[in-house]
């Protein structure tokens, strides 16, 4: 099945662009998630308008993509949240929360998408996560949680 994608997806391409997919994957995993769109013939304008959209919030080369990793990775991050006694939060730490806490501890602002965490962050303490600026550059910042 042709599809446009409207979001970044890792190993299948970047929003606007035009991929084959398995019917299967694009009907019951990447359509639901409004991460693609069907492909048709009137559907090139918005692959158009999808392309503006990314260049606009696309961190262009790599030096600029550098730049943005060496502010990202000078900034402490501290993250105020509700927690038990236990040291369990009530609920979770999101990338929103995260891009939140960045800028607020003066650091560029973040896409929420582009931050990876790699388990979910239930607990005080320290943590790592990676933001993808680039294809080629990922930035590795410590996150941590603490109880307000």
């Amino acid at each position: 099945m042709k599809i446009i994608l409207t979001n970044e997806v890792s190993g299948l391409g970047a929003a606007g662009d035009v991929v084959e997919v398995r019917d299967g994957y694009a009907r019951n995993y990447l359509i639901p998630r409004r991460v693609a769109i069907r492909w048709t013939k009137g559907g090139e304008k918005d692959v158009e308008q999808i392309r503006r959209a990314r260049k606009i919030h696309e961190i262009a080369t790599i030096e600029q993509a550098n730049e943005v990793k060496a502010r990202i990775e000078a900034v402490n991050v501290r993250l105020k949240v509700r927690a038990g006694d236990q040291g369990r939060l009530f609920g979770s730490v999101t990338p929103a929360d995260i891009a939140g806490a960045v800028k607020e501890a003066g650091g560029p602002e973040i896409d929420k998408r582009r931050i990876e965490v790699g388990a979910p962050i239930k607990t005080l303490g320290s943590h790592q996560v990676s933001v993808r600026l680039h294809a080629d550059v990922v930035a590795k910042t410590d996150v941590e949680v603490v109880a307000s």
